[in-house]
Formats: structure tokens, sequence, C-alpha cells
């Protein structure tokens, strides 16, 4: 699909309005946000379950829907394979009649031909004859990719694939999901709530909210260059924090947070220039705040950026990473509930500095820590 995808739609709906446009290359198209924001809806548009009032819609160079040229094609008229969430394979048929049920228009032989060649890709030659309840998640979860991937589509719909699951078999069939999408090579756009997922399986990550579109990057810009606090908060980065600017110049930003003085660097390739005293948002990562080993001498201001002190005042154990809540000793109303900044520790360096007994740090934060979120 060299054309790309390319989507420009309105809906209206008793209570909720999608206007949204954004378009996509080949790979994985990953709609993300909140429930409710309209990212099945799009689903169902695309697919042409659902008619927009207004827009365009193309894939690959052909035209789907097109609402000033009178153009809605049918749904099997668009040649899209559709993954509903759980998979919704049909319980009484077996696996390779349900990979087989999309090319019911073609003759039996071609038919069981098709089906078989796509379960032999997928692994899972041999199970031909059992039905689904016979069959573990994973094996589900590709018999149904299988029935979408075998009328060979122009692009493939995966809503919430893994919704269902819980939690352990969700990551493991994550990560079989992104090979066998980078295996067939067809474009795929994903819907799902979950961020992880998004930037595990996305090449392109489309930000929803509230039937907008409030973000289109690839993932790796998303995570680091949020377009707005809206959108940092959506994605669910840490340590969203507000300050008022010091000074700004194309290479660094000074701002003052909480009684500190901080040094960030501007946003490369985007310098922000806000005047002195305006109000400024940001976001420090938890993993980038360093605490201060107290066997190695004072800490030396030359050598560490942003020096600051405080408390931890609660904690919480991941398994293999500590979050710990820090509260600075700066007087006042703490930024963030009851502590000011969270910071994550491997659990190795959480029992090596016997911070479970030890709660006051110095902690630093180096410059390019310090992400500055668009006005």
């Amino acid at each position: 699909m060299s054309e790309g995808l390319s989507v420009s739609i309105v809906k209206r709906l008793p209570g909720f309005a999608l206007d949204v446009a954004w378009s996509a290359g080949g790979g994985v198209a990953v709609l993300f946000g909140p429930s409710g924001a309209g990212k099945t809806l799009t689903l169902q548009c695309l697919a042409g379950l659902v008619r927009p009032d207004a827009g365009r819609i193309v894939v690959g160079g052909r035209v789907f829907f097109d609402a000033e040229a009178g153009i809605d094609l049918a749904p099997q008229r668009r040649r899209l394979g559709y993954v509903f969430q759980g998979g919704a394979l049909f319980p009484h048929l077996s696996v390779v009649d349900n990979v087989a049920f999309g090319l019911r228009d073609r003759p039996g032989g071609e038919r069981r031909r098709r089906a078989a060649a796509v379960l032999e890709r997928l692994g899972l030659a041999g199970l031909e004859a059992r039905r689904p309840g016979e069959l573990s998640g994973g094996q589900r979860q590709r018999v149904a990719l299988g029935r979408a991937l075998a009328i060979e589509p122009a692009v493939v719909l995966l809503d919430e694939p893994l919704s269902a699951l819980d939690a352990p078999l969700r990551r493991a069939l994550r990560e079989d999901l992104r090979v066998v999408l980078r295996e067939w090579g067809i474009p795929v756009v994903l819907v799902t709530h979950d961020f992880a997922e998004a930037y595990r399986l996305g090449d392109r990550i489309v930000v929803y909210a509230q039937g907008r579109v409030v973000q289109a990057a690839a993932r790796e810009e998303l995570l680091w260059q949020p377009a707005s606090e809206a959108v940092a908060r959506i994605v669910g980065i840490r340590n969203v924090l507000h300050g008022t600017v010091v000074k700004a110049t194309p290479d660094r930003i000074q701002l003052r947070w909480r009684g500190q003085l901080l040094e960030a660097v501007n946003r490369p390739g985007h310098a922000y220039l806000p005047p002195p005293g305006a109000p400024i948002a940001f976001f420090i990562r938890p993993e980038y705040v360093r605490l201060i080993r107290k066997d190695r001498g004072a800490a030396d201001p030359a050598h560490h950026m942003n020096l600051m002190r405080g408390e931890v005042v609660a904690e919480e154990d991941y398994g293999t990473t500590w979050t710990l809540r820090l509260r600075l000793d700066e007087p006042g109303p703490p930024a963030q509930a009851d502590h000011d900044l969270e910071v994550e520790v491997p659990h190795l360096v959480y029992e090596i500095l016997e911070i479970a007994h030890d709660r006051r740090w110095e902690f630093s934060i180096h410059r390019g820590s310090i992400h500055v979120l668009p006005a």
C-alpha cells in the first residue's frame, strides 16, 4: 500500500461527535486514547459498517468513501480484514473453516488451499480440525488473525485484540502479535487504550481525545515530544509539572519550580522562547532522577545538574523496580498531591542504598531529562 491510508471524517451521534483527520503509510498505525474517544467508531467507518456524515477515506489509492462525490463502497468491496475484540471466532466451526470463512465466494478447493497455507504460515498446521474451545489463547488469536489475512486484505483492522486476556498472557501475545504483523507486512490499523501495547505494536500512533485527534506521530516522537500537556497526560507520562520562565534561549530554558532554579534543554528543532515570568509546563521521567550516593562524598554542583534535597514520603514495590515519591525540603504545597516527584529505581539500587531505612536524599536531574512542553 505505497499510497498509504488517509482518513478525514465527521460522524455525529447523540451526545458525541467524531471529527478526525490523520494519515499513515505502511506498517502499524495505532489509534490510542481513553475509552469513548472515538477509536472504534473510526474503525467501523473504515470498514464500511458505519457511514460518516462527511469526509473522505482513501486506502492504497482506492477511495472507500467520499461524501461529496457520493462514493461509499460496501464492506465486502473494501477488502479489509477485521479482528474484533476477543477474536469473535465461530465456536461451532473448525479452525480451518473459521479461517476460510471470508473466502466463501471462492471455489471449495481454492478455499481449503488458501486456508491451509495461512495456517501453515501462522504455525497452526495440525490444528485444522479443532474447535476454538480446544485452543489456547494464543492459538485463538492467531486463528482470528488468520481469518482476517486469508482474504489478502488491503489493510487489517484490529479492535482491542488483546483486551479480553489477563495481564501475563496479554504481554506474551503482544510480542507474538508484533512478530506476526511484521512478518506479513500488511498495513494495519489497531485500536487500543493501553499505551504499552500501542508503543510495542505501533509504528505511528494517533492519539484520540473526545472525538478529536490531538497528536499523530512516530512512537518515539510521541514518547519524547508530546505536543501538549494534555497529550502527555493521555499517554501516561508522570511528573508533569508547572513552573515559571526565568530565561529562554534557543538552546536552554531556565525555570523556577518549587523554589528551585532548574535548567532544561530547549525542544530540539522546535525552540520555545517564552518571555521571563511566563508559565511553563514540563515533565521529568521518574527513571531519569538520580539519587546521590552518600558514601562518595558531598554532591558536586559542577557534576550534578539541578541538585535538590528531599524526603521519601511514600513508595511502591513493582517487583523489578521501586517507585519513590519525594517531597522537597522547600516549604509550601507539594507539586503533586502529597509529593513533588516520582522517582523510579531498580530493585537492586533500592537494596544497595538501603532506601527502606534512609529516607532523606540529595538528587539531581540532567538538563536533557527535563522536557519542556509547548504552551
